[in-house]
């Protein structure tokens, strides 16, 4: 039998206090939301007239239908520890919320200034290289260092980073896709198709890409145990994702004048720093997977696991193999079973190693969570023997 728990008595009005500050904080973030598109809508109405509200609607479709295809690529990467729905929640509404607001605000401000100080176009260079790029990534990584602090248990690499980035991209790039389909509506079908190409097929990666650089400098200080690298990864991180950003930028705005100078720019930086960075996740989920054999062996030598068990849980494959036996043997229900044995496995081994760090401080809560974990498995490698 596995051990029991030692739960310390639930705080009922703590808990209700940390549900009436989500509630507020996720009705703040509509409101933000609103305001945005309020101000999104004003702008395309000023320049559209009767003709807004349709190119409005359009640009609404347009940036919203392909999101749930991007979500689902971006929560396949995170094969072996998935994160809360809640925490991928958040960043998702942050980035198409509170960071999107903070962009068009200051961006506009500070465009307009240059352009009052110096003149037209020295202020959309302004806004989009200089202003854009600052502005943007920082309103977006504001939310990833929030993570990286308060949620230590959830943050606990690479992986993890670039996960939580792409989320938040995600949602400033909807946000900020209904402008500029919304504008491109109003310049007729060939516009609108030109936009499409650029943003939604050639360059729907650029905001992930951009800030995934926050991302995987955070996950490189979680992971280190170098003193220089854990301070200089995430600002190293965070400029990188700048310059990028920076980067294409520029390059939108030239390809106007040359389209050759454009695409020069997306084949020899954008496409090879895209694969860059999924060679930099491939050698992070490898990673994990060591973290997971390293940490899940103890377990194999008190029966805990099997050993054909403890090898199918250290890599994707076998993962997936241990899961579609599950299925064919017993249905869904056994299928179920095996993935949330696969996420609670993962779940023990990142403990053991964050505990190992001195991650946590109470030392009571680590006991409690390690027995937990220990009783989920016992309880769910129970319900496979069930026929």
């Amino acid at each position: 039998m596995p051990a029991q728990m030692v739960t310390p008595p639930v705080n009922k009005n703590w808990r209700a206090i940390k549900w009436i500050a989500g509630i507020t904080a996720l009705l703040f973030a509509l409101l933000v939301g609103l305001i945005v598109f309020a101000l999104i809508g004003a702008d395309i109405f000023s320049q559209g007239g009767q003709g807004g509200l349709l190119a409005l609607f359009i640009g609404l479709v347009f940036a919203t239908i392909p999101v749930p295809v991007y979500v689902i690529l971006v929560l396949w990467i995170d094969r072996y520890e998935s994160e809360p729905i809640w925490l991928l929640g958040v960043a998702f509404v942050w980035g198409a919320t509170i960071a999107a607001f903070l962009a068009f605000f200051i961006n506009s401000i500070g465009g307009a200034i240059v352009t009052a100080v110096a003149n037209q176009a020295i202020g959309e260079f302004y806004g989009a290289v200089i202003s854009a790029p600052i502005v943007e990534e920082s309103a977006k990584a504001m939310v990833l260092f929030v993570l990286f602090f308060w949620k230590k248990d959830e943050f606990d690499g690479i992986v993890d980073g670039v996960v939580y980035a792409s989320m938040v991209a995600l949602g400033f790039a909807m946000t900020e896709n209904i402008k500029y389909y919304s504008q491109a509506a109003l310049g007729g079908e060939g516009a609108l198709t030109v936009t499409v190409i650029l943003r939604g097929m050639m360059s729907p990666f650029a905001h992930p890409l951009f800030t995934s650089m926050t991302g995987i400098g955070l996950g490189w200080s979680r992971l280190t145990d170098n003193k220089v690298i854990k301070y200089i990864a995430p600002p190293l991180g965070l400029l990188t994702a700048m310059g990028f950003h920076a980067t294409w930028n520029l390059s939108a705005m030239l390809a106007s004048s040359s389209g050759l100078l454009f695409l020069l720019i997306y084949f020899l930086l954008m496409v090879p720093a895209f694969v860059a960075a999924l060679t930099v996740i491939f050698f992070a989920l490898k990673g994990e997977g060591k973290i997971i054999r390293e940490y899940l062996q103890p377990d194999v030598q008190t029966g805990m696991l099997s050993p054909e068990e403890y090898a199918s849980l250290s890599t994707i494959r076998g993962r997936m193999g241990a899961s579609m036996g599950a299925l064919r043997n017993g249905g869904f229900s056994h299928w179920r079973a095996r993935q949330q044995i696969n996420q609670v496995a993962s779940e023990l081994a990142f403990h053991r190693r964050r505990a190992q760090k001195g991650l946590y401080t109470n030392q009571q809560d680590v006991v409690n969570r390690e027995v937990a974990y220990i009783n989920q498995l016992f309880d769910l490698r129970k319900r496979l023997q069930q026929r």
